[in-house]
């Protein structure tokens, strides 16, 4: 009996003996699923600099070859978000059956509205109406893209913003972004969502169009049912509660999906589940909780790996997701509501405590080998020669001078 058998009878006993289905629990481990990002794959930086890796994947065919390998060693990884123009393809329809053939589906469409010189001043919710009409069109050609390569998700984002007090008036760029979000929301697929992002500040310093989950929501109600709220966990002020957030967004049927990440400080775009693990897991036991009402939910990875290595970095975050849904299956619910009716604080507070403390990585490496993978991700990626291999092919980006990578 191998290490990892042994603990998982052990773990498997004690769950059972608190009442937990464990079957239940595996079941919903083996479907879930978290869609990584195309730019997680490629070079990137910080404001200063880009810091090229070797073997960093260098267009959108890389990326998906990444990103299937990924897949191949969580099986939790089964789509790849995309990001427009950046993973401009002149044939969707090959790229979506090259996607296929690799064992995995396009996912979210992300329309780029803050890297253009016309938006300086915004892209919605400028002042130019030439860079607003320019804005609404690449959106619109991004639904475009939607319906050929069968994604089902929009995901906005807005770097809106100003700087100065009296730059632009802050009501004039509300009705810009609602008329601007109205033309776009008319040209979505059927049966697709608009996902709205928030973030309180960056890059824009003394206002921000979508600076919270309320504006967002207040957005998504005007727009209709196709509209819903999207979390970027590193988009909050200090001290924010986020599981709060998720738990009214839930109730009221309106969270779309989340950008996951961690952050210390604003938004640092880390790996997810490293910086605070436990409000990770508050975060999914809302999402357990919330039952039906959390089916809809897209989970997404939105991380910049700049100095640790893309594939185990990426790796490592969808490992941390698959540990804070498992934390998050185990809890005695049916207890923790009775603790919650009887007032009893500290009871309840344990609860949660006993699931979170609980290693359940055996439990993991349990539902991996049910699908035939290697029970470790990590230890099976660095016996991979996969890696070596990219390194080769691909070798390593040269420095340019604007900040941004040339390949050599």
């Amino acid at each position: 009996m191998s290490d990892y058998t042994q603990a998982y009878t052990i773990l498997a006993d004690q769950l059972a003996a608190r009442g937990i289905d464990v079957a239940s629990v595996e079941r919903k481990l083996a479907a879930q699923a978290i869609e990584t990002p195309s730019w997680g794959y490629g070079d990137s930086g910080t404001r200063f600099k880009v810091f090229p890796w070797t073997g960093a994947a260098r267009n959108v065919h890389e990326k998906l070859a990444d990103a299937a390998y990924v897949h191949r060693l969580t099986g939790a990884a089964p789509s790849v978000a995309l990001h427009i123009p950046w993973d401009q393809t002149d044939d969707w329809i090959a790229l979506k059956q090259e996607a296929s053939e690799l064992g995995i589906r396009l996912g979210a469409i992300n329309p780029n509205l803050f890297q253009e010189e016309q938006y300086r001043l915004g892209s919605l919710c400028s002042p130019d109406s030439g860079a607003r009409e320019s804005a609404v069109a690449h959106m619109i050609e991004c639904c475009a893209i939607m319906e050929q390569t069968g994604s089902d998700i929009l995901s906005v984002w807005l770097a809106d913003g100003t700087n100065y007090a009296g730059q632009d008036s802050i009501v004039a760029r509300k009705h810009r972004l609602e008329e601007g979000l109205r033309l776009v929301y008319e040209h979505l697929p059927a049966g697709s969502r608009m996902l709205v992002e928030y973030k309180f500040f960056e890059p824009a310093f003394y206002s921000t169009d979508l600076p919270d989950w309320g504006t967002a929501y207040a957005m998504c109600l005007k727009l209709g049912p196709q509209a819903e709220v999207l979390v970027d966990t590193g988009h909050h002020a200090q001290g924010t509660n986020i599981a709060q957030i998720v738990a009214f967004l839930l109730d009221e049927e309106r969270l779309g999906g989340f950008h996951l990440n961690a952050r210390k400080y604003a938004d640092d775009d880390l790996i997810v589940g490293t910086e605070n693990p436990f409000e990770l897991f508050t975060i999914y036991t809302e999402l357990v909780s919330a039952g039906a009402k959390a089916d809809r939910v897209a989970y997404m990875i939105d991380q910049s790996h700049n100095i640790e290595p893309k594939l185990e970095a990426m790796l490592q975050s969808v490992i941390n997701c698959q540990v804070a849904y498992a934390k998050a299956l185990i809890v005695d619910y049916a207890r923790l509501a009775e603790a919650q009716n009887a007032g009893d604080v500290l009871g309840a507070h344990r609860l949660l405590m006993e699931a979170y403390e609980t290693d359940v990585r055996p439990l993991l490496a349990k539902v991996r080998q049910d699908k035939g993978l290697h029970p470790d991700p990590i230890a099976a990626h660095r016996a991979s020669d996969y890696p070596r291999r990219v390194a080769e092919q691909r070798g390593k980006a040269t420095q340019g001078g604007a900040g941004y990578p040339t390949t050599s």
